[in-house]
């Protein structure tokens, strides 16, 4: 019977490849010609925002570019650093591209013009407004090059100075394949035999995510030995402490219960649901922008206060952050919960987008056109128009045409 071996080193840094070669998934970035590897195989790198789900390879892949590039490599995750962490970044590579000593892989001598170094900011949408706005020069003179990780959009939590001057790379989750391989690797990293249903299990329960799976076979080995069936997997599931994971099944199947409970006007449903996401560490921005979109969607002009709420809401949790913003949230809850709800301004701009994609672009009536030269006036853009004109406006083919129902109700 093989003995497992022992670390204190967690499995998934243990097996952490150290090359493009080594990198498995993501072809799409990292192969032959595509554009990452194409940077790193010209060492010409720009800032860029990797996104994607939780344990796809992001945090893995920017230590490879650092490393095969030859930069000096800054690591920091935006839950618990700040301005002052950043500043004493900036300064040290502000010092190394003088001359100073370098202290990175373990390199002593002096380096002269050295390239810009590699500052990764793990989970960037956890920096607020002002902490981007703070990082936005040393990206812009090239003091540091951004590499910042995601599992949220971009375009909702990166401030659009500083992502314009970044590449957006989108990560996907791993294949079946690409998760059995880095399985194999966790394997022969512990030692461990599993047979091939408790490989379909960890593959299954991994979702695209190598990280689950990797600390749900650690685990396992560390209660039952090498040698793992399908049960044993299950059996370690059961003894593992459940939590709240922002970047598995729990993160979605709680958002859906808030919601829902907002949506029953469920006052204390709602705040549970909330402060299950709050003491899970769940991003506040995250939970204050779905109460925005759930203003408008769920509410709309039914009580048209509530978008103006959410809106407050988001702003305050933006500039003032756990722990106090819990506050924010839960009067912002209370408040969308108990408003009167309406779907018909939900439902009326999908009936149009419907007829949009439908009909395509069709004929705009003559009479609402523009008409600034004369010649369109002739042609009779704009005639007929009247201030609060009553009559139908829509094109010819959607005459009578009616997507806001509202006054029906």
């Amino acid at each position: 019977m093989s003995t497992p071996s022992t670390t204190s080193r967690p499995l998934a840094d243990l097996i952490r490849p150290n090359t493009l070669a080594e990198y498995i998934g993501q072809k799409h970035l990292v192969a032959p010609g595509k554009p990452i590897y194409q940077a790193v195989a010209s060492k010409r790198l720009s800032s860029m925002i990797l996104w994607g789900p939780p344990g796809v390879g992001k945090t893995t892949l920017a230590r490879i570019i650092a490393h095969e590039t030859g930069r000096g490599f800054f690591e920091l995750s935006a839950v618990s650093a700040g301005k002052d962490e950043v500043r004493k970044i900036v300064e040290q590579a502000r010092r190394e591209r003088a001359g100073a000593p370098r202290d990175l892989f373990n390199m002593h001598e002096p380096v002269e013009n050295a390239p810009s170094p590699i500052l990764f900011l793990d989970e960037i949408h956890r920096f607020n407004k002002a902490q981007q706005d703070f990082l936005l020069p040393y990206v812009e003179d090239g003091t540091v090059i951004l590499i910042g990780a995601t599992t949220e959009n971009p375009s909702f939590e990166v401030i659009s100075a500083l992502l314009s001057r970044s590449r957006v790379f989108t990560l996907e989750p791993l294949s079946a394949g690409e998760v059995r391989e880095v399985i194999e690797r966790g394997l022969q990293a512990l030692n461990a035999r599993i047979d091939s249903d408790a490989i379909e299990f960890l593959v299954n329960y991994a979702s695209g995510d190598a990280r689950q799976a990797l600390n749900l076979l650690e685990g396992a080995v560390g209660l039952y030995g090498a040698e793992l069936t399908a049960e044993t997997l299950r059996e370690t599931l059961q003894n593992k402490h459940l939590r709240y994971d922002k970047g598995a099944e729990e993160h979605y199947n709680t958002i859906s219960a808030f919601i829902k409970s907002m949506r029953a006007s469920n006052v204390d449903a709602a705040l549970y649901y909330l402060a299950r996401m709050v003491d899970g560490g769940e991003d506040p921005r995250f939970i204050a922008r779905r109460m925005v979109i759930f203003a408008s969607e769920d509410i709309g002009v039914a009580d048209a206060q509530a978008l103006v709420v959410a809106n407050a809401v988001f702003q305050a949790v933006d500039v003032i952050g756990y722990p106090e913003c819990t506050l924010n949230l839960a009067q912002g809850v209370v408040y969308l919960a108990q408003a009167p709800k309406s779907r018909d301004c939900n439902d009326a701009i999908g009936r149009a987008l419907e007829d949009v994609r439908a009909h395509g672009a069709l004929p705009i009536p003559l009479k609402l056109r523009n008409s600034p030269t004369k010649l369109m006036k002739e042609l009779g853009y704009g005639k007929g128009y009247e201030m609060y004109d009553e009559g139908n406006l829509l094109p010819d083919a959607l005459q009578g045409k009616r997507y806001y129902l509202g006054d029906n109700h």
